[in-house]
């Protein structure tokens, strides 16, 4: 039997219609929204030959296990993203850069962290199997997509796997509040793996010592630390500004509500 889960909000499902339309098994909407949002939802759904259960919001609520839903839910069937890290840094060579997630357990976080990966061309998201959270319908939400672009791939041994990395010639940087060097002084050439730690924890010893380089955000205001995600996105932006992709992604898809 082939196994399927719920995704929920117009973000995660206008995702899996684009990349991956095959996997979309059921669509239930909401039957009272009749905005221009749902009607260019439906568009795009009897472009990909689908139809749909015009259902209440409560039917609704039931499936996702959330109010939040938007209206939207869908069933889908499992996508084909890289499971093989080996394989993954091999392919992409000189130009990988991975993020990686120590002891992040909130999913909330995981799926913001895939969002701002998949916004600044990272190839994967990697954690540690022990340490981490699942993918869910709530990180597949919160990530607007991006669960479905940027493969998430969880390791038996975070250290023992940041040492193979770096076997593979690929230049390892953790975040640290108390790191001697400034994120302005990173080195972020070639083949790039940043490791960020849960906000308040960080990064366990074992994994500060696989790194290559320890490297703080500059703090100006008050607070002392970032949530995981604000840094990753500083982090991986200020790697794109140094190095930015050839051909960047300028399609937008604005959030609403």
């Amino acid at each position: 039997m082939t196994q399927s889960t719920i995704v929920y909000g117009f973000h995660a499902l206008h995702s899996r219609l684009r990349h991956h339309p095959q996997s979309v098994q059921q669509i239930y909407l909401d039957a009272t929204r009749q905005d221009a949002r749902m009607k260019d939802l439906l568009t795009l759904i009897q472009a990909a030959g689908l139809g749909v259960h015009r259902v209440s919001a409560q039917r609704l609520a039931g499936l996702a296990g959330t109010t939040h839903h938007q209206g939207v839910v869908a069933q889908v069937g499992p996508i084909r993203l890289p499971t093989d890290l080996d394989e993954l840094v091999i392919q992409a060579g000189t130009g990988l850069l991975l993020l990686v997630l120590d002891g992040v357990q909130d999913p909330h976080n995981l799926g913001a962290c895939l969002r701002v990966a998949d916004a600044m061309g990272a190839h994967a998201v990697v954690a540690p199997r022990d340490r981490s959270v699942a993918l869910s319908s709530t990180v597949a939400k919160v990530a607007s997509g991006a669960a479905e672009t940027v493969p998430y791939l969880t390791v038996t041994n975070l250290a023992r796997t940041l040492r193979e990395l770096k076997d593979h010639a690929v230049w390892v940087v953790g975040t640290a509040n108390e790191a001697p060097s400034s994120l302005a002084q990173s080195t972020l050439e070639g083949p790039l793996a940043w490791v960020l730690g849960a906000e308040g924890s960080g990064l366990r010893r074992l994994t500060r010592e696989a790194c290559d380089q320890l490297v703080q955000i500059p703090m100006y205001g008050t607070v002392d630390s970032l949530n995981v995600s604000v840094a990753a996105g500083i982090c991986l932006y200020e790697t794109r500004r140094r190095c930015p992709l050839p051909h960047p992604a300028n399609e937008s898809d604005p959030e609403a509500t």
